[in-house]
């Protein structure tokens, strides 16, 4: 059992590695980028199995992190009984307990805790499965709270449990992870939170994400994919629509 993380958190980290390690291998880099106090994470969202996958990530990195993800997943038997645990925060988007949710965040992020958000909002819709448009709340809540940025890049756990069918146990898929440097914000810190201002940011850590898949995936990235029209655009900071509802973006 992992030192510090008291009984019920080190009980499911155990549980769930030993789960992971049998079913797939790991290959994790940059674990080093992920600062020691609060932060927030930003990473691409490919599995329904990412909030598990990421957690065994971040708890061999430090601290246990709270993932945000929406609501229905904590009704998910096995998945929602982990998240639980991990102290994940549930996300009703659309709803005021959505925002709440987000004020969660920025006081666990102030008490120092790690906290994982998915800017793509949902299991990316990008067909060849890259980080699509972001949404703006890993933007407002690393400027709402000063804490560092760091981009996330994950490719392997779409291979163990797909968005549709069965999940694949063989053969048994590698989780590769890459963390990246935390963002240079200085430039955005202070300032008014725009609506122009956060997508410069979220377009910001979206590229960055997408550049690290890029190193994973051994492929060029390509024009970002806009679930909005269904189809390609670039992905140039402020050219991207903005979000409808800031404050309930970037949950799983």
């Amino acid at each position: 059992m992992q030192p510090g993380l008291g009984v019920p958190l080190g009980a499911a980290a155990v549980v769930v590695r030993g789960v992971l390690r049998t079913v797939s291998r790991h290959e994790w880099r940059g674990l080093e980028n992920l600062p020691d106090g609060g932060c927030v994470v930003a990473a691409n969202h490919v599995s329904w199995l990412d909030p598990v996958t990421l957690a065994d990530v971040l708890v061999a990195a430090g601290p246990v992190p709270r993932i945000l993800a929406k609501e229905s997943l904590f009704r998910v038997p096995l998945l929602g009984a982990v998240l639980r645990v991990m102290r994940g925060v549930p996300v009703s988007r659309g709803t005021g307990d959505a925002a709440a949710a987000l004020q969660h965040a920025v006081e666990a992020v102030r008490a120092g805790d790690r906290v994982v958000i998915f800017p793509d909002g949902t299991l990316t819709k990008d067909p060849d499965g890259w980080p699509m448009v972001g949404k703006t709340g890993a933007a407002r809540l690393a400027l709402t709270t000063g804490a560092p940025l760091v981009p996330l890049a994950q490719w392997g756990p779409q291979q163990l449990l797909p968005r549709t069918g069965r999940p694949r146990f063989w053969p048994r898929p590698t989780m590769r992870v890459l963390v990246g440097e935390p963002l240079d914000l200085s430039a955005y810190r202070g300032r008014p939170l725009t609506q122009a201002l956060l997508r410069e940011v979220t377009d910001l850590v979206v590229d960055a994400v997408a550049q690290l898949l890029s190193e994973l995936r051994g492929e060029p990235v390509p024009p970002r994919w806009d679930p909005r029209t269904g189809s390609r655009r670039p992905a140039v900071g402020g050219q991207a629509p903005p979000a409808a509802r800031p404050e309930v973006e970037g949950t799983a």
